[in-house]
């Protein structure tokens, strides 16, 4: 289901945590499968739960309630767009309506290609440098503009 070198990153994820608490380790081992696989199909955080021996239910509980699990599939590019007051006050609804502009889209769609999905987000801590966006989950773009939005996505191509 996952390679061997996920594995072995989960296998580190789980040795943060005294041993009959391993499913303390969902977190990291959701986000490593998702890097692997794109987002999480049922299956594979099932795998997820049964290698932590934990309940599957458990699992997709963690997938559900974080906006950065993907639980269906998205674009090989996912901004994930913070709208919360800071970045709001900051231009984020804005930038908003440029993304969707440009990519033809709305939030939580992906563009007919599969090469943009556009995600409104929560949070994330970043309140100084608004209004940002993160890329992949991995990548956080800061004071944003439509100028800076049209160089990210030139870059995504």
């Amino acid at each position: 289901m996952l390679s061997s070198e996920s594995l072995a990153l989960i296998d580190l994820e789980i040795a943060k945590y005294p041993a009959e608490q391993k499913q303390s380790a969902v977190m990291g081992a959701l986000r490593i499968a998702q890097t692997e696989k794109g987002w999480l199909k049922s299956d594979v955080v099932e795998f997820v739960a049964a290698y932590l021996d934990m309940p599957a239910i458990a699992a997709y509980e963690v997938a559900t309630f974080y906006n950065m699990y993907d639980t269906q599939s998205v674009g090989r590019n996912k901004i994930t767009l913070c709208t919360n007051l800071p970045c709001a006050l900051m231009g984020a609804n804005e930038i908003a309506e440029h993304l969707k502009k440009k990519l033809g889209i709305g939030f939580g769609e992906t563009t007919a290609d599969g090469r943009y999905t556009l995600k409104e987000g929560e949070c994330m801590g970043a309140c100084g440098d608004a209004p940002m966006c993160l890329h992949n989950n991995h990548c956080m773009h800061t004071r944003l503009t439509p100028e800076k939005i049209d160089e990210l996505l030139e870059q995504l191509k």
